[in-house]
């Protein structure tokens, strides 16, 4: 069971960016009356999806060395930095670019930095689901 859990939490962090930010978030723009609705609810999603990157990722980092190992798991050397990476990269969105955002401060400037961000977590959590899943033990 131990070894499944990274595999479920990679894709349970990856899951949740594209359910979010590929699904609900575009569906709140085509269906609520207002854009500025959407923009409002659009950022409680995203901020409930920054928490459930950082428990995601933190799990992960916790799972990557087993009690009283040498080294850490096979899985992690593959994947490490893209977990630290995906992690901070959410922390600097939700706290320090999308309050820009919600000031409306250069709103097309940080929308766009804040777009960037996400597919780079995006893409650090494909890499570290692809790289969880793909490891396998050697009998």
């Amino acid at each position: 069971m131990y070894e499944r859990l990274p595999v479920f939490l990679a894709a349970l962090w990856w899951g949740s960016l594209c359910s979010i930010g590929f699904v609900a978030v575009p569906m709140l723009f085509v269906n609520l009356p207002a854009p500025a609705m959407a923009g409002f609810m659009a950022a409680k999603l995203f901020a409930a999806q920054t928490w459930i990157s950082i428990a995601c990722c933190g799990l992960l980092l916790v799972f990557s060395k087993r009690k009283h190992a040498e080294k850490i798991e096979a899985w992690a050397q593959a994947a490490i930095g893209f977990v630290i990476a995906g992690m901070l990269l959410a922390l600097v969105v939700q706290y320090g670019v999308s309050p820009k955002i919600v000031a409306r401060e250069n709103l097309k400037l940080w929308h766009s930095v804040g777009t960037g961000m996400y597919a780079l977590q995006w893409l650090c959590a494909a890499i570290v689901l692809w790289r969880v899943a793909g490891v396998r033990k050697q009998a």
